[in-house]
């Protein structure tokens, strides 16, 4: 049993290299708050990261890859405009409790430079924006703060190619870990990121170590974000 974190604080301006020492310990940030917890209810949070120099894409990644390149992609620095935030409206409505109410719940007003560097990583369909994510860039790592997609795409593994594609940034920009983000140590709808490859998990003791498919405890109940406040992007 890991042990029982629920820390936080404010910060609005952190060096690269402080970053990654950050994640390193399972800190994470949307705007200038900064936290981490280990434990959610009843499940274990489960910090994750690809260490970029084994990762290969599977076969799955690559037909995602391959069926969206009639989309445009393009990084830039992280930015909020009208597109933007109408292209969050249509994506909360996949949920049915815990609706956030802005984008600026999860990035601050000046979201390129506060509290670190980030990039908006945006995909467009015949003009239309449909997905961004924001990805933090650290000295060492890359993080991915938060991202949203047109329901209207769901078949497309949206969600999905944004990470492929900030990996893909990563490598191009040389860094050894990407984070994707919290999991669970049990079942939940963010399963995903454990299937991503390349894969190590934080014990909440200071270590990182290789994760294995199925690591589990006892048995809990799926939880999902519509049964809890906390956000995990």
């Amino acid at each position: 049993m890991p042990p029982h974190l629920d820390e936080y604080f404010l910060a609005a301006d952190v060096a690269p290299e402080q970053m990654d020492a950050l994640w390193a310990q399972g800190w994470r940030h949307f705007g200038v708050y900064f936290f981490r917890y280990s434990r959610l209810q009843n499940h274990t949070v489960l910090p994750l990261r690809i260490r970029l120099a084994r990762y290969r894409p599977s076969q799955s990644q690559r037909r995602i890859l391959k069926r969206n390149r009639d989309l445009q992609f393009k990084l830039q620095p992280a930015f909020v405009n009208a597109q933007v935030e109408a292209l969050f409206e249509r994506h909360k409505q996949r949920f049915s409790q815990n609706i956030p109410e802005s984008i600026y719940n999860f990035v601050s007003r000046r979201p390129a430079r506060i509290p670190c560097r980030c990039h908006s990583l945006t995909l467009h369909h015949q003009g239309r924006l449909v997905g961004i994510s924001y990805l933090d860039e650290g000295a060492q790592a890359t993080s991915s703060v938060y991202q949203c997609f047109d329901p209207a795409y769901a078949r497309r593994s949206l969600g999905i190619l944004m990470i492929l594609l900030s990996i893909r940034f990563s490598l191009e920009r040389g860094k050894a870990f990407y984070y994707p983000g919290y999991a669970y140590q049990e079942p939940s709808e963010y399963d995903y990121k454990k299937r991503l490859g390349a894969l190590e998990y934080f014990d909440w003791k200071g270590n990182w170590l290789n994760y294995q498919a199925g690591l589990s405890v006892k048995s809990q109940p799926a939880l999902t974000k519509h049964t809890s406040d906390r956000a995990l992007e």
